[in-house]
């Protein structure tokens, strides 16, 4: 049955949020993510209802390269941000099928005793095909999260590629999860991505992987060190960990507080979420004006057409310039 035809207005929503019912959160996570304008709407009234309860959690982006043990390190991490007196939402992007746009959305079964908490709220969300490794609404899923009360949010992002630093727009503190076997894999990691990396972990650090985990870290660290300091005056740190063990688990907690109460002191923290914000805005601006433009009927006709053109009759950087020319009347 359709959200909309149970004619639940905005302050049902709002309400339910703000008690922190978890039927009502997800109800208008599912609201937000859907492409109905009429959903749409709905949704920004409800976040608009919402706001005034937001920005109060902690927001921990996490990325790592396939086959690192994401989902079993947040089932284990988690726990220990449930230890210290936190309830956590977890956000966990899945993704998405380039051919059916269709996802596993497994997440849940992988952190099966963190879902069991009554203090931990797990969402899977499917990527959608969405750049930057997060969903279109993620942003948004996360503002609800807050206004129900979660003051530890956890993104996890569907991997490590070129396209996969946006997370990093919009948390606080970004993590890069890495396997032992730092020489090789160090010639495959993105600049980019450990430029932004707040901290580095390698997992499985257990058994016989122990010592070359220890080597791995030596490697990274050093790696790490030769990087231009962050705009936030953090040197990232390299730490080990066994989600199997939950080994490392508490030094990694403590290092992150300690990342909050450095920031905090140097009013870092409050400066890059202002920039965030403004950052969203012109993505959003972008994200409007460019399904406007594909949207406009003349504009998809001639489109179509100059698909036909062979590679003589095409000057394509011109024809773009004369397209957005006439799509704003000039």
């Amino acid at each position: 049955m359709s959200l909309i035809s149970n004619n639940r207005k905005p302050e049902f929503f709002i309400q339910g949020i703000l008690k922190s019912d978890i039927a009502v959160l997800s109800r208008a996570i599912t609201l937000v993510e859907s492409q109905k304008e009429t959903h749409q709407q709905l949704a920004q009234q409800i976040l608009s209802g919402i706001i005034h309860k937001t920005g109060n959690s902690f927001r921990l982006g996490i990325t790592g390269v396939p086959g690192v043990g994401k989902s079993t390190f947040i089932e284990s991490f988690g726990k220990e941000v449930i230890a210290n007196q936190h309830k956590l939402a977890v956000l966990a992007i899945d993704p998405s099928s380039t051919k059916s746009k269709g996802s596993i959305l497994g997440d849940k079964t992988r952190m099966e005793d963190l879902s069991k908490n009554e203090n931990v709220f797990i969402r899977p969300s499917p990527s959608g095909g969405t750049l930057g490794g997060l969903t279109r609404a993620t942003y948004e899923t996360m503002l609800l999260c807050e206004a129900a009360g979660f003051d530890f949010i956890i993104i996890e992002t569907v991997g490590v590629g070129q396209s996969e630093t946006a997370v990093s727009g919009i948390t606080d503190f970004f993590l890069l999860l890495m396997l032992a076997g730092a020489g090789d894999e160090l010639q495959g990691i993105k600049r980019g991505i450990m430029e932004m990396a707040d901290a580095l972990v390698i997992t499985k650090a257990d058994g016989e992987n122990l010592a070359k985990a220890k080597a791995a870290r030596a490697e990274y660290a050093h790696a790490m060190h030769l990087l231009q300091a962050a705009e936030s005056g953090w040197r990232a740190r390299t730490q080990i960990c066994s989600s199997v063990n939950n080994f490392g688990m508490a030094e990694i907690y403590t290092m992150i507080v300690e990342y909050k109460q450095f920031v905090t002191a140097n009013n870092y923290f409050f400066e890059k979420r202002k920039q965030q914000q403004y950052e969203l805005l012109l993505k959003t601006i972008d994200e409007q004006l460019r399904h406007a433009f594909y949207s406009n009927p003349e504009i998809k006709k001639q489109l179509e057409q100059l698909k036909s053109r062979s590679e003589k009759e095409n000057l394509p950087f011109s024809l773009g310039v004369e397209l957005v020319k006439k799509f704003l009347g000039k």
